[in-house]
């Protein structure tokens, strides 16, 4: 049985856990408010451009452009881009992308996946395992910028420009609210419509500038925008998981108190009464 002077140490060592817990949820819930802010004001034209981008790639003018970006080819060798975060202390967040990007790269072989991580965690999970990773950039722990975005994008379209990749598909997590953020894939490269959608509206069009002009600047600034919201769903969603999980955590460390605050005063109530006993024990001994 623990002693009181066990339970007093153990009662001192949580509350400083505590301490750490909430400060941490203090910080995660001010942060969360401006990545919110910004993943929030983002959508409206990243989804735009994707749905601008996977209408004018099912179009026959496009077809015959030819860029390097539209070039469909087996999808022998994959290009995945992984968002987790640097740190942890964020629950599920950084295990739940993981087992995403580990059930797409099952499917093909060990050698044929070329791996592009933003985040620390990623980055450590696959080179413990033997993946090649191409490239690997740092998340940002307060605000995502667009040039930060930009160089991933450039990579990624070097990479599949230059063939060394055939496909390329991005893992994040998208940003519902502080308890709820759910793991989401996209295939960035080559631009396609989302699977299941349907193409609405004219089937001619009279390009402004040429075809070749337009996607020759469409395309990269699609593929930027894309990682680039796609940075700022991670970074909102890992502030939202961090400060539902450090909140749990400071809630459970306070039950924990509580209970170790009984038993303290348990034992010192035992302690007590055992005094008492010797005591009176001895005092009827010397009658």
């Amino acid at each position: 049985m623990a002693t009181i002077r066990d339970i007093r140490r153990r009662i001192r060592t949580v509350r400083n856990i505590q301490q750490i817990t909430k400060a941490l949820k203090m910080v995660a819930a001010a942060r969360l408010q401006r990545a919110q802010s910004r993943a929030t004001a983002a959508r409206p034209y990243a989804d735009e451009m994707l749905a601008v981008m996977s209408h004018l790639v099912s179009l026959e003018a496009t077809e015959e452009v030819g860029h390097p970006l539209l070039e469909v080819r087996a999808p022998d060798n994959l290009g995945l881009v992984v968002i987790t975060s640097d740190r942890g202390m964020a629950g599920s967040y950084n295990g739940n992308v993981l087992r995403r990007a580990m059930e797409v790269v099952r499917e093909h072989d060990k050698e044929s996946v070329k791996l592009v991580t933003i985040g620390k965690k990623g980055r450590a999970f696959f080179a413990k395992r033997g993946y090649e990773i191409a490239a690997d950039f740092p998340m940002p722990s307060s605000e995502v910028r667009f040039a930060e975005a930009r160089q991933v994008s450039m990579k990624i379209r070097d990479m599949f420009q230059s063939r060394q990749v055939d496909v390329v598909q991005i893992i994040y997590t998208r940003f519902y609210s502080a308890v709820t953020q759910r793991v989401t894939d996209l295939q960035l490269l080559p631009a396609q419509p989302p699977e299941g959608e349907t193409t609405d509206g004219p089937t001619d069009y009279i390009f402004e500038p040429a075809p070749e002009m337009l996607l020759a600047n469409l395309l990269p600034r699609y593929v930027d925008i894309q990682v680039f919201r796609a940075m700022l769903e991670s970074l909102a969603s890992e502030h939202g998981a961090r400060m539902t999980s450090m909140s749990a955590a400071t809630d459970n460390a306070g039950e924990m108190i509580d209970t170790l605050t009984l038993d303290f005063n348990r034992a010192r109530q035992a302690a007590i009464t055992r005094e008492l006993a010797e005591i009176v024990g001895g005092a009827e001994a010397l009658k």
